[in-house]
C-alpha cells in the first residue's frame, strides 16, 4: 500500500504539516484566522479516514511462487508419490491434474486473473515450464517438520522447511543454466522476476490436524502454534533476503467444518454450531488466525521493503458453509466424491477408492453428479465451484489486509 500525499495550493500562512497534507501560506497574522477553521477541518476530515488513499496502480506481477498444502498444490505429491487418481481433475482438465479436487484451485484462479500459466509443481520434471513461477505446496504438508513417513501419518515429508531448500536451490540453479543454454532461457524464470514475483502461501491446517490425530486435546495443540508460527516466520524471512518483496499470506480456514475432521474425532452434540461445524476445533483455527495475522504485523516491522497481504479466507469460507444454499449451493458439509457414513467420507476408501469384487476391481469411491453444487470435493479438499466462489470474496481486497486487491499487493505502507 502507498500513502499518497495531499498537496493544496492555498495562498496563506507561512506553513502546516500534517502525515499526508502540507500547507505553505504567506497571510499576515490577523488575515490568517479565518483559514484555521478551514484547514483545522481538512485536517480533521483526512485523520477520520482512517485509512491513507491507496495506490490504484496494477503489479505487472512476472511470476508467482507458491508454498503450502493440499489446498494448493498443483501436482506435488502426485509427482513424488504417484497420480491424485481420477476422478481428481474431472470438471475441468477432464483426467487427474496433479490436483485433490474436481477441477481448479484457488491457486489456478489467482494465477488466472494475474495472465498468468497455471502452475507447475516444483517435483514435476515431466512437461513443466517454471518460466513464469513454480509451486513448491505439497498435499499433507505442514509447517513444522513432521519426522513421519507419508504412509506413517499421511502427513507429506516435504514441510515448508524443505520447501524453502527447494526454492532456494531452485533460484540459485536456474540463473546458471540459463546462462548456459538458450533452450533453458524459455523455460526457467529471468533474476529479476524473483524481485517482482508474487509469493503466496496457504499453509498451517495440517499443523493443527497432525495434533489432533495423535490424541493431543485442542489446549495442546494450541500450545504449539507459537512455535509452528516462528517457523513460518524464518521461512518469509528467508525469502525476503533473496529479494522477495511481495507476499500473500491466507490465513487457515475452518477445520472443524470438514468431514475428516467431523468424521473422525469425538465431538460431542454440544460442540455443534448451528452450520454443524465442530466449534472447538474452529476455535483453534481463530486462535491460529490471530496469532498469524500479529506475525504478519511484526514482518511488516522487521521487513520494510515487503508487501505483506494477509487474506481471511477463514471467513470467506465459514461464510460459504455456513450459508451455502444462500451463496448458491445445495450440500455444505458432505463430500462430493466418497463412500458411505454420514459425511460420503470413509478414512479408508476415499475418492476414486476401489474395491474387488469377485476378483474384479469396483470403484465406489464415485463423484456426485454435479459438483459444482457441492462445497467439499472428497471430504477434506474443496470442489472447483467453491474454489472460485471463493476466490471470488477473496480477489478485490474486501477480506485483507491491508484492503488492496490481488492485483495491487505490490504496494505496501510508506
Amino acid at each position: 500500500m502507498l500513502f499518497v500525499p495531499f498537496f493544496p495550493l492555498i495562498s496563506g500562512i507561512e506553513s502546516y504539516s500534517h502525515p499526508y497534507l502540507y500547507f505553505h501560506l504567506s497571510l499576515s497574522p490577523t488575515e490568517m484566522e479565518p483559514h484555521w477553521l478551514v484547514i483545522f477541518s481538512l485536517a480533521l476530515s483526512l485523520t477520520s479516514l482512517g485509512k491513507p488513499v491507496l495506490s490504484s496502480t496494477h503489479c505487472d506481477f512476472p511470476a508467482i511462487f507458491n508454498f503450502g498444502d493440499s489446498n494448493s498444490d498443483t501436482g506435488g505429491l502426485s509427482a513424488a508419490f504417484g497420480q491424485a487418481a481420477a476422478p481428481h481433475g474431472e470438471s475441468y482438465f477432464h483426467g487427474p491434474a496433479g490436483r485433490y479436487c474436481d477441477g481448479r484451485l484457488v491457486i489456478d484462479f489467482i494465477a488466472e486473473s494475474l495472465g498468468l500459466p497455471y502452475l507447475n509443481a516444483y517435483l514435476d520434471a515431466v512437461g513443466s515450464n517454471f518460466t513464469h513461477g513454480a509451486n513448491f505446496a505439497t498435499a499433507g504438508s505442514t509447517v513444522r517438520p513432521q519426522n513421519t513417513t507419508l504412509h506413517q501419518s499421511g502427513f507429506s515429508p516435504f514441510s515448508l522447511n524443505v520447501q524453502w531448500y527447494q526454492f532456494n536451490d531452485f533460484h540459485r540453479r536456474t540463473q546458471v543454466f540459463r546462462s548456459r543454454e538458450w533452450v533453458f532461457q524459455e523455460l526457467l524464470p529471468k533474476q529479476e522476476h524473483f524481485s517482482r514475483a508474487l509469493y503466496t502461501f496457504d499453509i498451517g491446517q495440517n499443523d493443527l490436524t497432525a495434533g489432533y490425530f495423535l490424541n493431543m486435546s485442542t489446549d495442546q495443540v494450541r500450545a504449539y502454534v507459537p512455535d509452528v508460527l516462528a517457523q513460518f516466520t524464518d521461512i518469509v524471512k528467508d525469502i525476503y533476503g533473496q529479494g522477495g518483496r511481495s507476499f500473500w499470506i491466507h490465513n487457515t480456514g475452518p477445520v472443524g467444518c470438514l468431514p475428516y475432521i467431523l468424521d473422525r474425532l469425538k465431538i460431542t452434540a454440544a460442540q455443534v454450531d448451528k452450520a454443524g461445524c465442530a466449534t472447538p476445533f474452529n476455535d483453534v483455527a481463530q486462535y491460529f488466525n490471530r496469532k498469524l495475522k500479529q506475525v504478519v504485523v511484526q514482518l511488516r516491522k522487521d521487513l520494510p521493503l515487503a508487501a505483506i497481504t494477509y487474506v481471511d479466507v477463514y471467513s470467506v469460507k465459514y461464510s460459504l458453509i455456513s450459508q451455502a444454499k444462500k451463496h448458491g449451493f445445495e450440500e455444505s458439509l458432505r463430500a462430493c466424491c466418497g463412500h458411505g457414513g454420514k459425511y460420503n467420507y470413509n478414512m479408508h476408501l476415499g475418492c476414486g477408492g476401489k474395491i474387488k469384487v469377485h476378483g474384479k476391481e469396483v470403484l465406489v469411491g464415485k463423484p456426485c453428479k454435479d459438483p459444482a453444487a457441492w462445497i467439499n470435493w472428497d471430504g477434506v479438499h474443496y470442489t472447483q465451484a467453491a474454489n472460485k466462489w471463493v476466490f471470488d470474496q477473496i480477489v478485490g481486497g474486501s477480506f485483507s489486509d491491508p484492503p488492496i486487491p490481488l492485483k495491487q499487493a505490490c504496494h505496501r505502507y510508506s
